[in-house]
C-alpha cells in the first residue's frame, strides 16, 4: 500500500549520508562491500542500480567522500562540462537513466578512461531500460561493473523505518514499526512517505505517533480496511 503523493511532507529534512548511518543487510551488502573496497576496484567505473530511495545516493555520498568526487545529476551533464568533471579524477552521476545527454555521457566515459578518472553512476534501472540509441555507449555501459540494491528484507525495512523516524527526531515503539512492516508496501519510497505523513498528522492532531494512530491513518487515507490482528 502506498500513500498518495500529495500527502508527502514538503519540509526539508537533514537525512544523514554518513558512512556509519548506512544500513547494511543482505539486500545491499554486496554493493556496500564493493564501495568499501575503494580504491581496490577491478575497474575504475561502476553502475549502482536500485529503486528510488533505496540508498543509492547514500552509497554514492560515501564513495564521493572517500574518492574526493564531484557529483551531479544525469540531467545536468553536458558535453562542455565533461573536461572539467574529468579533471576532478572522480565523478558521481546520479539518476543517469532519466534525461541524460548520450553524447556527453559517451565522451565522459572515454575521457575518464584516458585520464584514469573514476566514475560511479546511479540509476533506477539497468542501461538497457534507459531508452539509449548510441550503440557504443550501450556497449561501454554494459562493460561496467554493475551493483544492484534489491527490495529490502524484513530486517532492513525495520531498520529503515526506525532511521526515518530518528531523522525526524521521533522515538517510536517497536510495535508500531512491526505493524508498518506488515502493512505498507515493501519499498523505500513508501516507507519515507508513510513516516512523513505520520509525523505531520501526529503534529496536527497533537497525538503521539503510535500503532493506533497508524492504523487509523491508514484506514482514513487509503480507504482500505484491513485486519489489525
Amino acid at each position: 500500500m502506498t500513500l498518495p503523493r500529495q500527502l508527502a511532507l514538503d519540509l526539508p529534512l537533514r537525512a544523514s549520508f554518513a558512512r556509519e548511518d548506512f544500513l547494511v543487510s543482505p539486500s545491499n551488502e554486496a554493493a556496500y562491500a564493493f564501495i568499501e573496497r575503494w580504491p581496490d576496484w577491478p575497474s575504475r567505473r561502476a553502475l549502482l542500480i536500485g529503486p528510488r530511495g533505496s540508498g543509492k545516493s547514500h552509497l554514492a555520498a560515501i564513495w564521493s567522500e572517500a574518492a574526493g568526487a564531484v557529483t551531479l545529476t544525469g540531467e545536468t551533464l553536458r558535453d562542455d562540462n565533461v573536461p572539467v568533471l574529468v579533471s576532478h579524477k572522480a565523478v558521481v552521476i546520479e539518476d543517469a537513466g532519466r534525461g541524460i545527454d548520450e553524447t556527453a555521457l559517451f565522451h565522459l566515459l572515454n575521457l575518464a578512461g584516458e585520464a584514469g578518472a573514476s566514475l560511479l553512476i546511479t540509476a533506477h534501472d539497468p542501461p538497457e531500460r534507459w531508452g539509449l540509441v548510441l550503440p557504443d555507449l550501450i556497449s561501454r555501459l554494459r562493460a561496467m561493473t554493475a551493483l544492484t540494491i534489491a527490495t529490502p528484507d524484513d530486517d532492513l525495512f525495520r531498520m529503515l523505518l526506525v532511521k526515518l523516524f530518528l531523522d525526524r527526531q521521533l522515538i517510536v515503539d517497536s510495535s508500531l514499526v512491526d505493524f508498518l512492516v506488515r502493512r505498507i508496501e515493501r519499498s523505500f519510497a513508501a516507507a519515507r512517505q508513510v513516516v512523513a505523513v505520520l509525523d505531520r498528522e501526529g503534529l496536527s492532531r497533537g497525538r503521539r505517533i503510535t500503532r493506533a494512530l497508524a492504523a487509523e491513518l491508514l484506514k482514513e487515507v487509503l480507504a482500505s480496511p484491513f485486519d489489525e490482528e
